[in-house]
């Protein structure tokens, strides 16, 4: 932004957790003026709004008055609210799962197209500064597993759904967004309140497996990359990166016989600590600046929701031959 550009004006619809941390950052940015939330429960909007001095209206005063708008309403509100949005000309940037229906979601991403605005998923992992910098190193790697862990305790949360949708969905789309490959064949189990639940996907050769829950008592947030000549592993709750690897096979004479030993090295990249949030709505703010894509685009959104919905099918004993819808 130079000096002589006016500030981006944003604002939020849903003012739960998520919404209110979005609030949150919108006034933390330089270069944003939060001009307003919006939320059918009233006073928690007043509440939002008060905290971070901005104005609590309606849906419609507010995309009236705004140039950037996150949607974090319940998912079964986003094709609505984002139509709506994207009617009145507003940029979005709507909260993960993209959509329930997949049809919807694919003419809201070409009404943006038509309308030049920028419409953005909210996978926030992907701005996690661990993440960024795996990523770079898996570009140029010869990757043929993936492994994934997103498990902790419960939440208190009234919107919750199939772990899946809630949780996996997060590793499901980084996976895809590191290999080339497309989904194949997709296995899947989880238990009967579906708050647990295991996968695993054949993206062309690459052998993807995760693991998400909501009833584990550790919190664990790993990705792991293994390629031909290393692993990596990342940390996301400590925004951490390891490489490890095997030196040069040695032998070494031990009370008289010679012993083959195999020393393993352990890399650990620079990792810029930072706010994924953070870092997430800055990148949507410069796209909607600039007419750039979007780090996450609603291709990429309806990618993950296929997924999921093949993983899910795959759960009950479904057929599922990839994403072909």
């Amino acid at each position: 932004m130079t000096a002589t550009e006016e500030p981006l004006r944003a604002g939020v619809v849903g003012v739960g957790s998520m919404g209110r941390n979005h609030a949150r950052v919108y006034r933390e940015l330089r270069g944003v003026e939060l001009a307003g939330v919006s939320d059918l429960d009233t006073a928690a909007a007043e509440a939002v709004a008060d905290e971070f001095d901005a104005r609590a209206v309606d849906l419609e005063s507010l995309l009236d008055r705004v140039d950037v708008v996150s949607v974090a309403v319940p998912t079964a509100a986003h094709a609505s609210v984002v139509e709506d949005s994207l009617d009145a000309g507003v940029h979005t940037l709507v909260e993960k799962p993209f959509v329930t229906d997949l049809s919807a979601g694919r003419a809201l991403d070409r009404k943006a197209r038509e309308l030049g605005l920028t419409l953005q998923v909210g996978h926030v992992e992907r701005f996690n500064p661990a993440l960024r910098t795996a990523a770079k190193i898996v570009d140029g790697l010869d990757v043929i597993a993936i492994d994934a862990q997103r498990v902790g305790p419960p939440v208190d949360r009234e919107e919750r759904g199939d772990v899946v949708f809630d949780l996996m969905i997060h590793d499901l789309d980084i996976a895809a967004s590191l290999v080339d490959g497309e989904p194949r064949t997709i296995s899947a189990s989880t238990t009967a309140g579906r708050d647990y639940a295991t996968a695993s996907v054949d993206f062309d050769g690459v052998v993807g497996t995760f693991t998400a829950s909501r009833v584990t008592q550790q919190k664990v947030r790993r990705l792991g990359v293994t390629a031909r000549n290393c692993r990596l592993v990342v940390d996301y709750v400590e925004q951490s990166v390891e490489i490890h690897r095997s030196a040069t096979p040695a032998y070494v004479e031990q009370n008289g016989d010679l012993r083959h030993t195999t020393e393993s090295i352990v890399e650990r990249p620079m990792v810029e600590s930072g706010e994924p949030l953070k870092a997430e709505l800055g990148s949507f703010v410069e796209a909607a600046r600039t007419g750039e894509p979007p780090v996450v685009t609603a291709a990429d959104g309806l990618r993950s929701v296929a997924l999921s919905h093949d993983v899910v099918a795959a759960t009950s004993g479904a057929d599922t031959p990839g994403v072909t819808r």
